[in-house]
């Protein structure tokens, strides 16, 4: 069969797309899921919202092709990293919304943490900080805010995961209860060297082993899709979290080989091989991708909370624009932005600056500043939160980043890819089809169902359709990015 499915599961909407055997969409379904945020800093979804969601854009893209579930080789998963679930195992409901990735009501548990003197260690084992963004903390939340969850989990009696987990289970009618080791590698419980739970952090956390999924690689056939699932009649032969699966779509296969994804945040990812970099620049050591019995690939990360999301802030919340297509005309409707800085720091900055204290300012603003400088400044933004990551990457690896492949929604936007290696200094490549998420699911299952024989022949659909180079001078540059350092600074210590 040549055609693969792929579940693109992301913060603000969930996809399908099937692709055929030479990577082209053959049809797509898109279904956007409510943001609960019910305290500042606060930021839920609602686990069977997110299901349903999946079950329908399943149906909806099967029906635009004209094909059915059977007529798929195979199906990956893409989905949001480090967004946590908790459910019973006998009934499939939810004990509580997800905790979202950007949620900071773990901040307290931070600090607790943080005061045992283990932050090292962590960092040691798994490859993270000590922050509010991965799994573990939110999952010692859930134990503590609900009662009788923790003894529950360790009767067996529930079921922990990442959103890979939470939907392999549905799809397979509760009879997977696994998590790829991406998506493991994000929740501060896995040893980044063995790629298994980690009992002495399992100790640290109070987890019961009994709640946890069984670790997998990203291309392996998983098991059948149930009876009753949209998808019987198939398998569920791949996962990876999201940005681990743009960077197998943007064929960054080998060490050096770097993308930044620019969606509701921006994430830089770069292969470092075989072996693992521990970061001292403020970046974070992730896998990267094990495929199938292959060696695993290890990469650094710059992880960016906000990027697409300050668009749909200016859309939804101040009434800027209309629809988020709409930016890029209202911001070039202005030489520069006049002045204007925005630092969309609304769950405080993530790497290279990890300041959970941070918060979200525009300043700069003089009469003169209108709606179209803000507009072009938060595009700017992504950019400049880039470039810091950049930065920290290449003196982390020692190896300067030749050309970075971009990819993600507002890669679409060419002001914003010009900017972007204007202030870089570096040329930019984007290639022909955007959809890299849900592309490295798609190839991550086709590897394991025999629809391509290798790796290789992934580097070999890869097609470059534009390639943004520098125009900027150095001088110009430095002056740019001075005042954006200024501002990130007056963002610190807000909370």
């Amino acid at each position: 069969m040549s055609y693969i499915g792929a579940i693109d599961q992301g913060t603000t909407s969930t996809r399908f797309i099937v692709f055929d055997s030479d990577g082209a969409v053959v049809a797509v379904d898109q279904r956007e899921h409510a943001q609960i945020t019910q305290q500042p800093g606060w930021v839920e979804h609602d686990p069977l919202e997110i299901a349903r969601n999946m079950d329908a854009t399943i149906a909806g893209a099967l029906a635009k092709a004209g094909l059915s579930a059977r007529d798929l080789a195979g199906v990956g998963l893409a989905n949001q990293r480090e967004t946590t679930v908790l459910w019973d195992r006998a009934t499939g409901a939810p004990l509580h919304n997800a905790l979202v990735w950007m949620d900071l009501r773990t901040d307290a548990l931070v600090a607790r943490f943080k005061a045992q003197g283990v932050e090292d260690e962590l960092r040691r084992k798994t490859g993270l900080p000590l922050a509010t963004y991965f799994s573990a903390l939110k999952l010692v939340w859930l134990f503590e805010a609900i009662p009788g969850a923790r003894a529950r989990a360790a009767a067996g009696e529930l079921a922990f995961g990442t959103i890979d987990s939470w939907l392999l289970w549905r799809l397979s009618g509760g009879a997977l209860h696994r998590i790829d080791a991406t998506n493991a590698s994000r929740t501060q419980l896995m040893n980044l060297a063995t790629l298994e739970w980690d009992d002495e952090l399992l100790r640290l956390f109070d987890i019961p082993r009994a709640c946890l999924p069984q670790i997998g690689s990203n291309s392996e056939v998983y098991g059948p899709a149930a009876a009753g699932s949209p998808l019987a009649g198939t398998v569920l032969a791949g996962a990876l979290g999201d940005q681990h699966a743009a960077l197998l779509g943007q064929a960054c296969l080998s060490p050096g080989d770097a993308k930044n994804t620019y969606g509701t945040g921006c994430f830089l990812l770069m292969n470092t091989g075989e072996t693992p970099h521990v970061s001292t620049h403020g970046l974070i050591t992730t896998l990267a991708f094990k495929l199938g019995k292959a060696p695993a690939h290890y990469a650094l990360e710059g992880s960016i909370a906000v990027a697409g999301a300050l668009v749909q802030w200016l859309r939804d919340n101040l009434g800027i624009i209309s629809s988020s297509a709409e930016i890029e005309a209202l911001a070039r409707s202005v030489p520069d932005t006049g002045g204007v800085y925005v630092v969309p720091a609304f769950s405080g900055l993530f790497a290279p600056w990890w300041r959970p204290d941070a918060r979200g300012i525009i300043c700069g603003l003089t009469r003169y500043s209108t709606k179209a400088h803000i507009a072009r400044a938060a595009l700017e933004a992504a950019a400049y939160q880039t470039r810091d990551a950049l930065l920290a990457m290449e003196a982390d690896s020692s190896i300067p980043i030749a050309k970075l492949k971009v990819d993600g929604g507002m890669a679409a936007n060419d002001l914003l890819m010009q900017f972007q290696a204007d202030i870089l200094g570096a040329p930019l490549s984007r290639p022909k089809s955007l959809e890299t998420t849900a592309l490295g699911a798609a190839y991550a299952a086709g590897l394991a169902c025999g629809v391509w024989a290798s790796p290789q022949d992934i580097a070999a659909h890869w097609r470059e359709d534009r390639r943004f180079e520098p125009t900027m001078t150095a001088a110009d540059r430095a002056r740019l990015v001075a005042g954006w350092t200024r501002a990130v600074q007056r963002s610190f210590d807000l909370a």
